[in-house]
C-alpha cells in the first residue's frame, strides 16, 4: 500500500476536537520562546518518569517483599499499558494532525503515515508510571501524576497529538497498569521471596544477611 493510500484510509480526528488543538497551537507559535524547551522535554522528560520507578526499588529496598514486587513490578506495567496501547494505535489508525490539519502550527515534525495519534505513547507511558507508583508510593505516584499533565500537555503543544489522544492514553494506561500491579503483586511475591534469599539479596534489600552463629 503507498503512502498516499494509508493516509487516506487513517481516521480524521481533527472533527472531534480539532478547534481546541488549533487554540493550543496557536498558543505554541505565541509562544515560540517555549517551543525548544517543550520539544525538548516531550521525549527526554521520559527519563524523569524512569528515575521515579528507580527511585521507588531504592526505597523499596528497605521494606518487605510484597513492596519489593510491587516496585519491580512498575517498568512490567508501563510496559504493558504501552504494549496495549500500541494495539489501539493501530486498530484506531488516527492520522497524525500534522496530515489532518497541515495549516496549524507545529513545533515537532510530522512523523511517518503509519505512526498513528491515537492514543499517545508517551503520555501512555507517563500515566502508566503514575499507576504503577501508587500501589508503591503515594507521593512518588504525585510527582509523576505532575510531571504526565507537563507531558500530555507537551505532545498538544508541539502538535504531536489532539487532545482526546492525551486523554484516551490516560483512561487506557491507568486501568492497565494499576491491574498489572495488582496482579503481579499477587503472584509474584513468593518469587521475590526465593531471589531475597539468593545471590539478588543484596538488590532486594537493605538489610543484612543474618549469618546464624555456631552454638557453644
Amino acid at each position: 500500500m503507498t503512502t498516499a493510500a494509508t493516509t487516506r484510509l487513517a481516521f480524521d480526528g481533527s472533527g472531534i476536537d480539532g478547534s481546541l488543538f488549533t487554540s493550543l497551537t496557536d498558543f505554541a507559535r505565541d509562544t515560540k520562546w517555549l517551543n525548544t524547551p517543550m520539544e525538548v522535554w516531550t521525549n527526554l522528560g521520559l527519563g524523569v518518569f524512569a528515575v521515579l520507578m528507580v527511585m521507588g526499588w531504592w526505597s523499596a529496598r528497605r521494606r518487605d517483599s510484597r513492596t519489593m514486587t510491587v516496585a519491580l513490578a512498575a517498568p512490567v506495567a508501563v510496559v504493558t499499558a504501552f504494549a496495549a496501547a500500541e494495539v489501539v494505535k493501530k486498530v484506531v489508525a488516527e492520522a497524525r494532525p500534522c496530515r489532518s490539519m497541515p495549516h496549524a502550527y507545529l513545533v515537532d515534525s510530522c512523523p511517518a503515515p503509519s505512526d498513528y495519534a491515537f492514543p499517545s505513547g508517551h503520555t501512555t507511558v507517563a500515566a502508566a508510571t503514575v499507576a504503577a507508583l501508587f500501589l508503591l508510593d503515594r507521593r512518588l505516584s504525585a510527582i509523576a501524576a505532575v510531571f504526565g499533565a507537563v507531558e500530555g500537555f507537551s505532545r498538544v503543544y508541539v502538535g504531536d497529538h489532539y487532545p482526546h489522544d492525551v486523554l484516551g492514553s490516560v483512561i487506557l494506561a491507568l486501568p492497565v497498569a494499576y491491574l498489572t500491579s495488582v496482579a503481579l503483586r499477587r503472584w509474584a511475591t513468593p518469587l521475590v521471596d526465593a531471589l531475597n534469599r539468593g545471590a539478588l539479596r543484596p538488590l532486594l534489600t537493605a538489610e543484612p544477611r543474618t549469618v546464624a552463629q555456631p552454638a557453644r
